[in-house]
């Protein structure tokens, strides 16, 4: 078994049923190893549009990269994303972010993500559970705010 971490956010619609739904297909498929807190971030990039709701999942699995990514996309369209407008608002966006011991760069996926190391609200959560991959140093070295809505079962939870 490996360890990969994906990342999630969503923007568009409702947040809390696209993460629910998301993180109950990751249960399903039975490799769902730990969940980061839920963080509210503004938007990198891209038009005007409502603030996200990120989290990180870390997964143990024997699935390769590749196999991450059409699961990354299936994920993606059973929320019903809609590809119009790079770092556009988005019902779901799911990355492969790490996969242990693997290194890929090809048209369709770089392993490690590219802009991980960058980006607060991807480090923020994957500290959480990986905190050999987000060191501190580079959590602080990183851009953005986050804020922290609380677990993901207290989040999602909530009444609307």
């Amino acid at each position: 078994m490996t360890r990969a971490f994906l990342g999630l956010g969503t923007n568009l619609g409702d947040r809390r049923a696209n993460l629910a739904q998301a993180l109950a297909a990751l249960d399903a498929a039975g490799d769902l190893a730990a969940v980061s807190r839920v963080y509210e971030t503004d938007p990198v990039g891209g038009p005007e549009q409502q603030d996200f709701w990120n989290i990180v999942v870390e997964l143990r699995t024997t699935d390769s990269p590749e196999e991450l990514l059409d699961r990354c996309r299936t994920l993606e369209e059973a929320a019903h994303r809609v590809r119009l407008v790079r770092f556009g608002p988005r019902t779901l966006d799911v990355d492969v972010l790490w996969v242990d011991g693997e290194e890929r760069s090809t048209e369709e996926l770089t392993v490690p993500h590219p802009r991980m190391f960058e980006r607060r609200f991807v480090l923020a959560p994957l500290a959480e559970l990986a905190p050999d991959i987000a060191t501190e140093k580079l959590l602080a070295g990183s851009g953005g705010e986050v804020r922290v809505l609380g677990s993901v079962h207290e989040v999602l939870n909530e009444s609307k």
